[in-house]
C-alpha cells in the first residue's frame, strides 16, 4: 500500500490523515449513524453507487464529530490510503468556493501551483483525472467535506470511482449521496458525554456521580446538543465547586438560556446567527414568527394563519426551513412542524428583537399572534360541536366526529397553550375544550382551562359568565375525583343562576352537583339536587336534560339500594336520550341499565346492556365509555358463571383504561379480575390483582375503592385460611369505609370480619360482629344482604354451640329477609335450614365479594 503524501495549505484548509482531528472526549451515542456511515464507505459493500454519505443536521448537533470518528473508523479498517479534509466555511459571511476547495485539493494531491488550471471546468477535470491516477496505482482516498451551505459548493468535488467522500451542512444537500440526518444525542448519552468532558479536565471529578437528577436536568437544558454539553462543561470546570443544580437553575433562569451557552471561545448564539443570515428575508420572517405559536408544534394551515400567506406558499417556506434544520416535521403527522427548545429560545429573542424596531412592526407581530389565536379558537368551537348532544346545526368545518376528534388529539397541546395567554382565551377554550378533554380523559387539562377562564372573569369583570364558568369547574373537578372542591364550585354556579334567573344554566348545576354529592355518598342529598335538576329541565323543555337527569337519578336510587326505581330512571333516561339522537348518552344509560339489572338479579339483562352499551360507545369512538362497559360486562359474565368470558371482558377493560391513562378505571378492572380469579380458585393471581388495585386507589387518594379492594384481599386470604391477614384486611376496609362514611360498606365489613373471627376460632367476637352487620343492612334496608348476614351468623351461632332455638331464629330472619329482596331461591333454603332439627356444621362461609361498578354517570 502506497505511502500517505499529507500537504498542509490555508483557507481552506485540506489536511492529510495525521491532520483529522480526534472526536473530542466523551464521543458517544452515535453507534448506529456510524454503523450507517461504515456501511456506505466500505470497498465490499453490495450497493455499486457512490460511497458518499451527506450529513446533515442543526447547528451544534456534532456532524463534523461523527465525520472524523467515521473517518478515523475507516481508517482503522484499511478502507482508506489517506483522508482529505476541507472546511467549506458555509455558513461565514463569505463562504468558500467550490474554485477555491478544488485549488486545494489539488495542491494537498502534489500539483503544483503553476500547474493549476484557472477557475472552471478545467480545474475539475484535473481533480478528478488526479483521483483517477490514485486509484490506478491502489490507492482510495476519503474527502471530508465539512459545514457546506450549498449543493454547488460540494457537487465538483465528489470523487469519482471508488473513492470515498463525507460531506456535513446543515441543509439537506440532496443528490450527492446517501443522506443522513444527525439528531440530538439520547439523554444517558448526553449526561455521559457531559461526565466525560469534566473529567477530561479533572479527573476527579465528581458531580455527576454525586447527583445525577442535577446532571439529567443540565443535559436536558442543553437540549442534548453536544456543542451546548461541552461549552457547558468548559464552564462548569471554570468553576469547580459550582454544583450542577446551581448550573441547570442558571441556565433556566437566565433571561435567555443562550447567555449560559457561551464560554467565549463558543457560541451557540453565534451558530443560529450564520444559520438565519443564510435564509431569504421570507424564510426569516417565518421563523421568527413561528415563535410567537404558544404550543410546541404547528400545522402547515395555523402556520399560514400566523404569516398571513397561502397554504401552498407557507408550505414551502416550511419545507425549505426544515431542509435548513432549523425546524423539524414531528416524526408522527404529516403537515406539522416543530423546533428544537434552544432553537425556540432564539427565534422568541430575534422576534423581540424585530418587535423592539417600533409600533409597526410590534402591531404586525401582534396582528399574527391575534390571527392564530382566533384560528384556534373556531377551530375547537367547530370541533366540539361534533361531541356534544346533537342540539343545534354543527359548522361544515369538520366532516364528523371523528375528524373532529383527531384535530382536537393534534392540537390538544396548542389549545392548553393558547388558554394561557390572554383571558378572553381561557374564556373562549375552556367552553370549547370541555367536552373533548372529558372525552379523553384529559382530566387536568380539563382544571386547568377552566381554573383560567374563572381568572379571566375576574380580570374581565364578567359577571355574565361567571356562573357558567363556576359550573364548568365544577364539572371537571368532579371527573378529577375532587369532590369536596367540586361541591363548592357547583353550590357556587347554582347560586349565581338562581339570582341571575337563568334556569336552563341553574339545572345544570343542580344536576352536576348531585353527581359530586353522590360520590361524597351524600345520597339523599344527591337524590334531592338531581330531582331538582330534573324538574327544571322540565320546565325550560331542554328533553336532552331531563334525561341527563334521569340517568344520574337512577345511579343514585341505585346507590340507595331501590333498584326498581332505579331501573324506571334508567329506562326512562335511554329512551329520551333515543327520541334526541344523543348515541353517547344512550350508550351511558344503557351501561347504567346493566348494573340496575344485575343488582335485581337479571343477569342475562344485565349482559344485553352492557354489550349494547359496548357497542354504542365503540360507534361513538369513546374508548372511556367502552372500557366501563367491558368491566361491567366483565361483572355480568361473571354472575353467569362464563368465568373465561369475563376474565376477557376485564382484562379487555383494564387495558383500555391502561391506554387512556385512567388509573381510576383501570383499579376499578383489577378489583373484578380479582373476584373472579378467586371464583376460579386461582387465589394468587387474585390475591396480585387486588393489591394492584388497592394500590392505584391508594395512589389516586380514592379511600372508598381501596376500602373495596382491602375488602375482597380479606376474602382472598379466608379461601387460602390466612385468616389473621383476613382479619387484618376487613378491619382495614372497615376503617375506610367509617371514614368515607359507607355505610352498607361498613356493613359488609362487619360480615367478613364475623367470617375471619369465626374461622379463627373467636367465636365470640364472630358472634358481635355479625350481629354489627344484620343490624346495619337491615337498617340500609338492603334485604338481599340482611340474608346472606343472618345466614352467616346463624353458622356462626351453631359453631358457638348455642341452643338450637337461636340458630333457628337466625335462619327465619334471614329467610325473611330474601324474601322481602325478591330472592325466593335463597329464601328457601334458609327456611329450610330453620326447619331441620339438625344441628348445621360450621363451615367456611362464602364471604360477601365487593364489585366496583362505575356507573358513569352523565354531568350536564
Amino acid at each position: 500500500m502506497t505511502a500517505n503524501t499529507y500537504v498542509q495549505q490555508y483557507a481552506p484548509v485540506p489536511t492529510a490523515l495525521d491532520a483529522l482531528p480526534q472526536p473530542p472526549v466523551g464521543f458517544t451515542g452515535r453507534e448506529e449513524d456510524l454503523t450507517y456511515i461504515l456501511d456506505v464507505l466500505d470497498p465490499d459493500r453490495s450497493d455499486q453507487g457512490p460511497a458518499v454519505a451527506v450529513l446533515s443536521g442543526g447547528g451544534g448537533v456534532g456532524k463534523t464529530t461523527l465525520a472524523y470518528a467515521a473517518g478515523h473508523a475507516a481508517q482503522r479498517s484499511g478502507w482508506f490510503t489517506g483522508v482529505l479534509l476541507v472546511d467549506l466555511h458555509g455558513y461565514d459571511p463569505q463562504p468558500a468556493q467550490a474554485e477555491e476547495a478544488l485549488e486545494a485539493l489539488l495542491r494537498s494531491l502534489g500539483v503544483p501551483h503553476e500547474h493549476l488550471p484557472p477557475p472552471g471546468a478545467g480545474r475539475e477535470a484535473l481533480y478528478r483525472s488526479q483521483l483517477n491516477a490514485r486509484q490506478e496505482k491502489g490507492e482510495r482516498l476519503l474527502v471530508v467535506a465539512d459545514n457546506a451551505s450549498a449543493i454547488a459548493q460540494v457537487q465538483p468535488l465528489v470523487p469519482p470511482g471508488h473513492h470515498g467522500m463525507l460531506v456535513t451542512s446543515r441543509h439537506r444537500l440532496t443528490g450527492l449521496g446517501r443522506m443522513r440526518t444527525v439528531n440530538r444525542l439520547q439523554p444517558e448519552d448526553a449526561v455521559a458525554l457531559l461526565e466525560a468532558a469534566l473529567k477530561n479536565n479533572d479527573p476527579d471529578d465528581p458531580r455527576v456521580g454525586e447527583d445525577p437528577a442535577a446532571a439529567e436536568r443540565l443535559a436536558s437544558a442543553c437540549g442534548y446538543l453536544p456543542l451546548a454539553l461541552q461549552i457547558t462543561a468548559a464552564l462548569l470546570a471554570q468553576d469547580p465547586g459550582q454544583p450542577l443544580s446551581e448550573r441547570a437553575d442558571a441556565l433556566g433562569g437566565t433571561e435567555s438560556v443562550l447567555d449560559g451557552l457561551d464560554d467565549g471561545d463558543r457560541s451557540l448564539r453565534t451558530m443560529f446567527d450564520q444559520s438565519l443570515e443564510r435564509l431569504t428575508p421570507q424564510e426569516q420572517d417565518l421563523f421568527r414568527l413561528l415563535a410567537l405559536n404558544p404550543g410546541p408544534n404547528i400545522s402547515t394551515p395555523a402556520a399560514a394563519v400566523l404569516a398571513d400567506q397561502p397554504q401552498p406558499a407557507t408550505e414551502r417556506l416550511l419545507a425549505r426551513l426544515a431542509a435548513s434544520h432549523l425546524i423539524e416535521r414531528t416524526p408522527t403527522v404529516r403537515g406539522r412542524w416543530q423546533m428544537h427548545d434552544l432553537l425556540r429560545a432564539y427565534a422568541h429573542e430575534q422576534a423581540t428583537a424585530v418587535m423592539d424596531r417600533g409600533r409597526a412592526p410590534r402591531r404586525r407581530y401582534d396582528q399574527a399572534r391575534d390571527r392564530l389565536i382566533h384560528h384556534y379558537i373556531q377551530h375547537a368551537q367547530a370541533a366540539s360541536t361534533h361531541l356534544d348532544p346533537p342540539r343545534s346545526p354543527v359548522p361544515a368545518r369538520f366532516t364528523d366526529r371523528d375528524q373532529a376528534l383527531e384535530w382536537f388529539d393534534a392540537e390538544r397541546e396548542n389549545l392548553i397553550a393558547t388558554a394561557h395567554t390572554t383571558p378572553q382565551a381561557a374564556l373562549h377554550l375552556s367552553s370549547a375544550l370541555g367536552s373533548y378533554l372529558k372525552w379523553r380523559r384529559h382530566l387536568q387539562d380539563h382544571v386547568v382551562v377552566n381554573a383560567l377562564a374563572l381568572d379571566a372573569c375576574t380580570k374581565l369583570n364578567d359577571t355574565r359568565n361567571k356562573a357558567t364558568v363556576w359550573n364548568n369547574l365544577g364539572g371537571a373537578l368532579l371527573e378529577f375525583r375532587r369532590f369536596e372542591d367540586a361541591v363548592h364550585a357547583l353550590e357556587t354556579a347554582r347560586d349565581l343562576h338562581q339570582q341571575t334567573g337563568n334556569t336552563q344554566r341553574e339545572a345544570t348545576a343542580w344536576n352536576n352537583l348531585g353527581g359530586a354529592l353522590q360520590e361524597l355518598r351524600r345520597f339523599d342529598d344527591a337524590l334531592h339536587a338531581l330531582e331538582t335538576a330534573r324538574d327544571l329541565y322540565q320546565q325550560t323543555g331542554d328533553t336532552n336534560g331531563v334525561a341527563d337527569a334521569w340517568n344520574n337519578l337512577g345511579t343514585a336510587l341505585q346507590d340507595l339500594r331501590r333498584f326498581d326505581d332505579a331501573l324506571h330512571a334508567l329506562e326512562t333516561a335511554r329512551d329520551l336520550y333515543q327520541q334526541t339522537g344523543d348515541t353517547h348518552g344512550e350508550a351511558t344509560a344503557w351501561n347504567n341499565l346493566g348494573n340496575s339489572y344485575g343488582n335485581l338479579g337479571r343477569f342475562d339483562d344485565a349482559l344485553h346492556a352492557h354489550q349494547t352499551a359496548r357497542d354504542l360507545h365503540q360507534q361513538t369512538g369513546d374508548t372511556h365509555g367502552k372500557a366501563t362497559a367491558w368491566n361491567n360486562l366483565g361483572g355480568a359474565l361473571k354472575k353467569l358463571r362464563r368465568f373465561d368470558d369475563a376474565l376477557h371482558a376485564l382484562e379487555t377493560a383494564r387495558d383500555l383504561h391502561q391506554q387512556n391513562g385512567n388509573t381510576h378505571g383501570e383499579a376499578t378492572a383489577w378489583n373484578d379480575l380479582g373476584n373472579t380469579y378467586q371464583e376460579l380458585r386461582r387465589f394468587e393471581d387474585a390475591l396480585h390483582a387486588l393489591e394492584t388495585a388497592r394500590d392505584l386507589h391508594q395512589q389516586n387518594g380514592n379511600a372508598h375503592g381501596e376500602a373495596t379492594a382491602w375488602n375482597n384481599l380479606g376474602n382472598t386470604y379466608q379461601e387460602l385460611r390466612r385468616f389473621d391477614d383476613a382479619l387484618h384486611a376487613h378491619q382495614t376496609a372497615r376503617c375506610l369505609d367509617q371514614k368515607t362514611g359507607d355505610t352498607n360498606g361498613e356493613a359488609i365489613a362487619w360480615n367478613n370480619i364475623g367470617t375471619a373471627y369465626r374461622g379463627l376460632g373467636r367465636v365470640d367476637e364472630a358472634v358481635v360482629a355479625g350481629k354489627q352487620a344484620v343490624a346495619m343492612l337491615a337498617a340500609e334496608r338492603d334485604w338481599f344482604l340482611t340474608g346472606e348476614a343472618w345466614g352467616e351468623l346463624a353458622t356462626t351461632l351453631t359453631a358457638a354451640g348455642v341452643d338450637t332455638a337461636q340458630v333457628h331464629d337466625a335462619w327465619e330472619q334471614s329467610a325473611q329477609a330474601y324474601t322481602e329482596a325478591g330472592a325466593d331461591e335463597e329464601a328457601a333454603a334458609s327456611q329450610e335450614h330453620a326447619n331441620s332439627t339438625e344441628t348445621v356444621e360450621a363451615q367456611l362461609p362464602a364471604v360477601t365479594d365487593l364489585p366496583e361498578k362505575d356507573a358513569a354517570s352523565e354531568s350536564g
